[in-house]
């Protein structure tokens, strides 16, 4: 996750100057490396970002149709009918008639995708200490509680 600099003719390095003066440059650029190591990642064990995302959700709630999926995991609605294409494709979930509303589906997550995001999930925390390892600790957990804030914030919350 390092970072590359390219220095101007003079010798100094601009980009440091604009993050500094530009938090929402840093930042982008900062969720840009985590999302090309994590799709290094994903790409390594087998299992997309957005197919963990959705096997996860699914676990801990429990069936969903797609566009709660979508909604909730914040992926395009297109894209989540591939991902869910392919998780069922796999036999990781399967789709049903939603008995809440006949006109959607129920993705449900079965016995194999539990088998697949255990897996999966075994292999995170080495994932993110090798990504974030830069940070301390203390670090790492301030980043989450201001990253939080700003989620919230922009899902209309607080500010």
């Amino acid at each position: 996750m390092a970072a590359t600099t390219r220095t101007t003719d003079r010798g100094t390095a601009y980009f440091p100057q604009l993050a500094a003066e530009r938090l929402d440059i840093a930042l982008c650029r900062a969720s840009a490396a985590v999302a090309r190591a994590a799709d290094v990642h994903a790409t390594e064990e087998g299992l997309g970002v957005g197919q963990h995302l959705v096997l996860q959700m699914l676990d801990a709630v429990g069936p969903c149709s797609q566009q709660t999926l979508s909604e909730e995991l914040r992926i395009d609605r297109s894209v989540m009918v591939g991902i869910c294409d392919d998780l069922e494709q796999a036999g990781y979930v399967r789709r049903e008639r939603n008995p809440r509303d006949r006109r959607s589906y129920a993705v449900t997550i079965t016995d194999s995708g539990r088998r697949r995001l255990a897996q999966a999930q075994a292999l995170i925390p080495a994932f993110l200490e090798d990504t974030f390892q830069v940070l301390t600790p203390d670090e790492r957990g301030q980043l989450s509680v201001i990253l939080a804030k700003l989620l919230q914030a922009g899902a209309g919350g607080p500010r």
